[in-house]
């Protein structure tokens, strides 16, 4: 049997940001799934790695330092970064005075107002004569998440060693031990990465953070003409919805129009951002809905609220749905992540919010430190 010094049990980007962690510490790395390529939440999303916007405090800061590892990493591992930065619109008054108060924060510095020319000029099908105004972030990347996963692990595979053990179940944990579907594995630390499987292990010990599973409906939009979005783009419901915006004070009112003009959106958890993939179509999202075991269907009523808002600020004529689905991602109502310790050298690390792919490599950066000290060699 052979004998990591790591074992990390789950492929989405946690897993891997905690095996790119490790494995720069120089320790052997043996990443287990039991899927045969990454298929859950880390690659049924924006792809946006998103800063600004996120809730203030270690989340905000933990962001920053995941976007330089995404830009580190994407150059080595060959990722495309397609798109930089990000606009986000205001339709309306309140929503302005919650722009005007985040750029006065910390985490507005780097950022700036834009009027709506200013704002059609990175996004050229944005409906200026609709929006009042605007702010730039210079902070975010975006990758298209089905391909950067995979290219990831090859990548963590080809240049820093790691083994992976793809349509491999664990079935039992007792640090060193690992029982699996291929029979014992050995590694003296154990990191279970498992998303929103509250159930397979560890049960008892996820259940005392409450978590439950969010489920949110995207699409894949192709525009009737060619169309360059420099930035990905968003609306005045992520301010009312995006922790680092809708905790400020000024929120308030802007939550409270938007609950009387759009309240089948907020009753859905609808919010707007739209990204543009290298063939110029458009992933455009999305909802949430949370339950223990979120249903698997993906209501048209909802999908049209998403596109509703994103035809409220991009004018797209003649434009086509080409894919549409669903993802689940764990949540919590008190915390954004947890991490937890059975023993000295097993953690369970869960992401309980919609940001994995922002703040994951700085994460697993934070774990590895905890277990093995903090220097950090590459």
């Amino acid at each position: 049997m052979t004998v990591f010094d790591v074992a990390i049990v789950g492929a989405g980007i946690v897993g891997l940001a905690h095996a790119l962690a490790a494995a720069r510490r120089g320790k052997t790395v043996v990443v287990i799934d039991r899927d045969a390529q990454a298929n859950g939440a880390s690659i049924r999303n924006f792809g946006f790695i998103t800063v600004s916007g996120q809730e203030a405090g270690d989340c905000w800061s933990l962001a920053r330092r995941a976007r330089d590892v995404w830009a580190e990493v994407a150059g080595a591992a060959r990722i495309p970064v397609l798109q930089r930065g990000m606009v986000m619109t205001a339709r309306r008054p309140e929503a302005e005075a919650v722009i005007d108060a985040f750029l006065a924060t910390d985490m507005g510095a780097g950022c700036r107002r834009l009027t709506p020319d200013e704002a059609a000029a990175f996004v050229p099908a944005l409906r200026s004569d609709r929006i009042t105004g605007a702010f730039h972030s210079p902070h975010e990347l975006r990758v298209e998440s089905r391909e950067a996963l995979p290219r990831l692990a090859a990548w963590l595979a080809e240049v820093h060693g790691v083994t992976f053990l793809w349509s491999t179940a664990v079935t039992g944990i007792d640090t060193p031990r690992l029982e699996t579907s291929r029979g014992p594995v050995s590694a003296e630390t154990v990191i279970v990465c498992p998303g929103d499987d509250f159930i397979s292990l560890f049960r008892d010990r996820i259940e005392t953070y409450r978590p439950l599973r969010c489920k949110l409906q995207m699409l894949r939009v192709a525009p009737a003409r060619p169309v360059t979005f420099q930035t990905p783009v968003m609306s005045d419901l992520g301010l009312a919805r995006y922790k680092g915006y809708a905790d400020l004070p000024e929120a308030a009112a802007l939550k409270a129009r938007l609950d009387a003009e759009q309240s089948a959106h907020r009753a859905h958890g609808v919010h707007l951002i739209v990204v543009q993939s290298a063939d110029g179509s458009l992933v455009v999202g999305d909802s949430h809905h949370y339950a223990p075991t979120p249903d698997p269907f993906a209501p048209v009523e909802v999908r049209d609220l998403i596109l509703d808002e994103m035809d409220q600020v991009l004018d797209l004529p003649g434009r086509t749905i080409q894919e549409h689905w669903i993802g689940t991602y764990a949540s919590a109502d008190d915390r954004w992540r947890f991490t937890d310790a059975p023993d000295d050298a097993t953690r369970i690390v869960v992401v309980t919010a919609g940001c994995g792919a922002s703040t994951a490599f700085a994460i697993g950066e934070e774990t590895i430190a905890s277990l093995f000290g903090q220097e950090i060699t590459a």
